[in-house]
């Protein structure tokens, strides 16, 4: 039972700092939509979705009333849908069909996002695979609600150049459809190496097909309540500091198996997983790298920094997986520059490189994310950045990821504005010495020899 002094405390995290569960995603396997007739498969598809999510947003904000609890987002994911898609598209074309019915599906039950127009090719690309990919700069630029993602990697295949060379094409493709937006549409597209099966935040989620056919995962979010409890601590030693980080992190936990299994309850759904992560906002008090700073550091990007993030990381799993026995997802830190108010800074202030926030990525729960650089970028510089993501997801067997907005028109020192959530950026310089000789060549890099585990 939950005592009023934790009431209280819960209370004050919601009210003063910034607690929020951030996402309801409702996972939705649409295999059994396939058809090979086009027309029927996106009845099937926009049916499936609008009869299974019709009280998704309604059943969220009931859950807020009477608990509370600020629920930001309601989502939903569903199957890769290249592999939906895979017996009725015979061109691009008609793959952006599909993503203007998930669209208007997402529309109908009014959710903030849909994901799932994704591509699973870490060892190769089917033809449906390929048609998928080459369809995203448009299916982006005539949607509103749709992300798209692609898993490049992994640790048991290891890394496809060839559809991370093709990504590369595609992300510059795409900034340049939704360029009158500043490149937005890249903000709703990344690509993964270990991409997770029941990931609930955007732009990567998707339904794998692992999973049931409808299940509700739940994101919570909690950076300002954690930076909070260490400015109780200041100034004392790591153990005690550890301790703090974990008992914050049951505390938020507990709310997000609160809200998600009131959620599965009322939908008839069964409950997932919760995914705590510490997703920032652009709001004032609700930084990741606020929280670095608490621990020690002038700025994030200073010496120490992975450090201090890696202890962070595992103290926050360490505390979320005693709170609950479903903990999946990315759960961790995130570190997305134009969300995050103290990554604006710590750019702005020169103490952030890309290259740095690529060591970070070896120790948080993703990886270089919501980095928007200039325009006239090559395709295979991106590429590059690609790949070397992908070798730190395959090599240390965890989840990693890359969403970078080339800004069309746009260089260095430059602002764009993505708003909302997704915050704003200063452009961000980027390596200009080639790797075309590498990125051109084919094939994978294969699996590292301590994949085998068989």
């Amino acid at each position: 039972m939950i005592n009023l002094f934790e009431a209280n405390e819960t209370n004050k995290m919601i009210t003063e700092e910034n607690l929020d569960v951030r996402t309801i995603t409702l996972g939705i396997s649409l295999l059994d939509c396939v058809t090979d007739d086009l027309v029927k498969l996106n009845q099937n598809i926009y049916e499936k979705i609008t009869d299974l999510a019709k009280n998704l947003v309604s059943t969220g904000k009931q859950i807020e009333r009477e608990f509370g609890i600020p629920i930001v987002n309601k989502r939903i994911s569903v199957t890769p849908i290249a592999l939906v898609g895979g017996r009725a598209c015979r061109r691009p074309e008609d793959y952006v069909t599909i993503a203007r019915t998930l669209d208007r599906a997402a529309r109908e039950v009014d959710v903030n996002f849909i994901g799932g127009y994704s591509a699973l090719v870490s060892k190769g690309m089917t033809k449906s695979d390929e048609l998928l990919i080459r369809s995203i700069p448009e299916a982006l630029a005539c949607t509103e609600r749709v992300c798209s993602s692609v898993n490049l990697g992994s640790t048991k295949t290891g890394i496809n150049i060839d559809a991370v060379r093709l990504m590369g094409e595609i992300i510059l493709e795409t900034a340049d459809y939704t360029k009158e937006r500043d490149s937005l549409g890249c903000a709703k597209l990344v690509v993964f190496c270990n991409a997770p099966d029941d990931n609930p935040f955007m732009a990567g989620a998707f339904h794998g097909v692992t999973e049931a056919d409808a299940i509700i995962n739940v994101g919570v979010s909690g950076p300002g309540v954690v930076k909070a409890a260490l400015e109780e601590v200041h100034g004392k030693d790591f153990e005690t500091l550890c301790e703090t980080i974990k008992k914050t992190a049951f505390k938020i936990t507990r709310v997000g198996q609160l809200v998600a299994q009131e959620a599965s309850r009322r939908m008839g759904i069964p409950f997932g997983i919760i995914d705590l992560s510490l997703a920032p906002t652009p709001a004032i008090g609700d930084s990741v790298a606020d929280i670095l700073c608490e621990i020690g550091l002038e700025q994030a990007g200073a010496p120490g920094t992975t450090a201090a993030l890696a202890m962070l990381n595992d103290q926050v799993k360490k505390g979320g997986v005693m709170a609950s026995s479903y903990v999946g997802g990315l759960s961790g830190a995130f570190i997305p520059v134009s969300e995050d108010q103290g990554m604006i800074n710590a750019v702005k202030a020169g103490a952030l490189t890309i290259e740095k926030l690529e060591a970070m990525t070896c120790v948080c729960s993703v990886g270089l994310d919501m980095i928007a650089i200039p325009g006239d970028t090559k395709a295979s510089t991106i590429s590059g950045m690609i790949a070397d993501e992908m070798a730190i997801g395959m090599v240390n067997q965890k989840t990693t990821a890359v969403r970078v907005i080339p800004v069309i028109g746009k260089g260095v020192g430059e602002i764009v504005q993505f708003g909302g959530l997704l915050g704003y950026a200063p452009i961000m310089p980027v390596n200009r010495f080639s790797c075309d000789a590498f990125i051109s060549r084919k094939g994978r890099i294969p699996a590292p020899i301590h994949s085998f585990k068989n």
